[in-house]
């Protein structure tokens, strides 16, 4: 009995000592997402504790020197749309940040650290824990115990009711045995038309940044000539053909470094064809394992900047060792566009995005996060990877359901980062930084409600979560044309959310469109097609003709679901909404019209789905 007292007395002070910390919602990774999820969830009164390995927030966009942003410049909404306003305003506007071809918006990696600290730090609900690594991860009766060391050696335990992976390659996912797919799909797991006939383990490269600086005419600021060094690894490098456009081979080794020209006469080297991509899958591999490998990835890098120095003539272009603290003038981490990837309640493929009206699964209904960027895969430096033609996989504009943040049979986790349950291919788009920074804002949504309910986040109502984040000018759909500045944003967004009325996806260069329309006529037959879904007693009723939307047509309509408007109550409701015109039967009524009155006389929004984005039966 004194035996058992006395285990029960050191169990309990081993826990007085290390359980210091308790939160509600606790992030492992300070990176794009897990700093959105932070910001989110702080905003919906919760608490949270963010553990970063590193001393900086925002992972790729900043600590790994991606500072060219990739994607959604006119899909500017949620907290994106915020860093940007900031952007614009450290800069001095739209134009002062697009210095570089690559990107519309272009900015310093100290710049953009110093930005999401600010965003931070003006949520009392948020600590961040720098410098600091976790080693343990338990589930608990009450939710997750976070076992952490800081650089120090000092040790910490945080505990909380909701888990959220924000790690660049999925490890925490991985260390609690949560199901995961690495490396290329097969078709028989995806059912993509481009997908391999048989899987492999293959990533894409990865890329060990560097900053470097004009210190201008006549300096020389060449490095001593790296180990291995050949001018012929890079030959062709200067080949800034587009084959997204289809423009020729064009030699022109100045506009090959502007690509990532950065603010104040900086430059983002991160160029894949005969650049600094390397091949190195380290994400299965230890910490100590990885950091060994990845000496190479800098290696290269380096052999690339004395090439661009001395074989190209560039000698006034140097390393900035002030952009980063470290001391070899290296980012902190590395940039890795492929993670393991979640097995999810929701697996994103590429006919999702192609066709997403078209699929078994009505994805769409469930989107929390919003890309345009094209399927864009590095497999430069593999040698033999097997043969995709990803240039010519063509996507309209998107958005990424909320299954694919859940695990499919794993309670009290959250993932993001790229660690989401998409397939390999769908993972060339949904790897761009707007898009991850839209992810964290949508799992610390998530989070923040099934905290605030009482609930596992699997049980997080789709459609409250989805409101939540229109609520915070966040995107669900991916309308080009409806944005969050738009007095009757939220109506379409929803009303496109629930299929009634559809956007017009195209593929466009390298960023992809999907149009609402709103100021067009909608056919009787359009509406009556869209709701039938939701009222199978419309699919016997066959009164619709081709002709526009008027407000009897739309009164016809409703009637046949049993729902008597009358015209003084649609005047009511547009006159409300803002709109001037006089307003008869006969007057024809377009898309942002017909939103604005389904979403108050039907409320089909209300209507809640599963993860495939069917309709829950009431």
């Amino acid at each position: 009995m004194k035996y058992i007292l006395g285990l029960l007395v050191l169990f309990s002070s081993f826990h007085a000592a290390t359980a210091q910390l308790k939160t509600d919602v606790v992030i492992v990774g300070g990176g794009a997402s897990g700093t959105t999820a932070a910001i989110q969830v702080a905003r919906l009164g919760v608490k949270t504790v963010v553990l970063e390995e590193t001393s900086w927030l925002g992972g790729m966009l900043t600590a790994a020197g991606v500072s060219a942003i990739d994607g959604n410049h006119r899909l500017p909404a949620g907290l994106w749309g915020e860093f940007r306003a900031h952007l614009y305003k450290h800069y001095g506007g739209a134009k002062a940040v697009e210095t570089g071809w690559v990107s519309n918006t272009l900015f310093e990696p100290a710049v953009g650290n110093r930005i999401l600290k600010e965003m931070v730090a003006a949520e009392s609900n948020i600590q961040v824990i720098y410098e600091t690594a976790w080693q343990k991860v338990q589930k608990t009766a009450d939710g997750w115990l976070v076992e952490t060391k800081n650089k120090n050696g000092k040790s910490t335990t945080v505990a909380a009711k909701v888990l959220i992976d924000a790690t660049e390659l999925g490890d925490v996912m991985a260390y609690l045995q949560v199901p995961y797919y690495l490396g290329m799909d097969s078709k028989s797991l995806t059912n993509e038309p481009f997908a391999l006939a048989q899987g492999n383990d293959i990533v894409q490269d990865l890329t060990y940044v560097v900053t470097l600086k004009d210190f201008g005419k006549g300096a020389d600021k060449t490095i001593a000539k790296p180990a291995n060094y050949n001018k012929d690894e890079f030959a062709g490098s200067c080949d800034v053909a587009d084959p997204a456009t289809f423009d020729k081979d064009n030699n022109d080794c100045f506009r090959m470094l502007t690509y990532g020209r950065l603010p104040n006469n900086k430059f983002m080297i991160n160029w894949p064809k005969k650049g600094n991509d390397i091949y190195l899958n380290i994400v299965e591999k230890s910490r100590e394992e990885r950091q060994k490998m990845l000496v190479d990835a800098k290696q290269m890098t380096l052999r690339f900047v004395y090439y661009i120095q001395n074989e190209l003539g560039f000698k006034n272009l140097g390393i900035d060792y002030d952009e980063y603290p470290t001391k070899d003038g290296f980012p902190m981490i590395p940039y890795h566009r492929e993670s393991r990837r979640l097995k999810a309640k929701s697996l994103f493929a590429l006919q999702h995005v192609m066709t997403p009206y078209d699929t078994p699964e009505a994805y769409y209904r469930t989107g929390v996060v919003v890309g345009d960027y094209t399927i864009d895969h590095h497999h430069y430096k593999y040698g033999n990877a097997p043969e995709i033609d990803f240039v010519k996989i063509r996507v309209p504009s998107y958005n990424v359901p909320m299954g694919s943040l859940i695990p499919a049979d794993f309670e009290g986790l959250i993932v993001s980062e790229k660690s989401i349950g998409v397939t390999n291919i769908v993972n060339g788009a949904t790897r761009l930084q707007p898009v991850v920074l839209g992810i964290g804002q949508a799992v610390g949504t998530i989070a923040g409600i099934a905290v605030k309910k009482g609930k596992l986040p699997s049980q997080v109502s789709i459609r409250e979560v989805q409101e939540s984040l229109l609520d915070n000018k966040a995107l669900i759909m991916p309308f080009i044309d409806v944005l969050p500045g738009d007095s009757h944003f939220k109506a379409m967004q929803k009303i496109g959310a629930t299929g009634i009325l559809r956007g017009t996806g195209i593929p466009y260069r390298w960023a992809n469109q999907t149009w609402f329309y709103p100021e067009r006529e909608v056919s009787q037959y359009e509406l009556m097609q869209g709701l039938r879904t939701y009222y199978p007693v419309l699919n016997t009723n066959w009164n619709a003709s081709g002709e526009a939307l008027t407000v009897k047509g739309l009164q016809d309509i409703l009637k046949a679901i049993q729902k008597e408007v009358s015209l003084a109550e649609i005047r009511a409701i547009l006159t409300t909404a803002g709109f001037k015109p006089t307003i008869e039967e006969q007057t024809v009524i377009n898309r942002r019209w017909t939103s604005v009155l389904l979403d108050q006389l039907v409320k089909p929004f209300e209507r809640e789905v599963d993860y495939d984005g069917s309709l829950k039966t009431n």
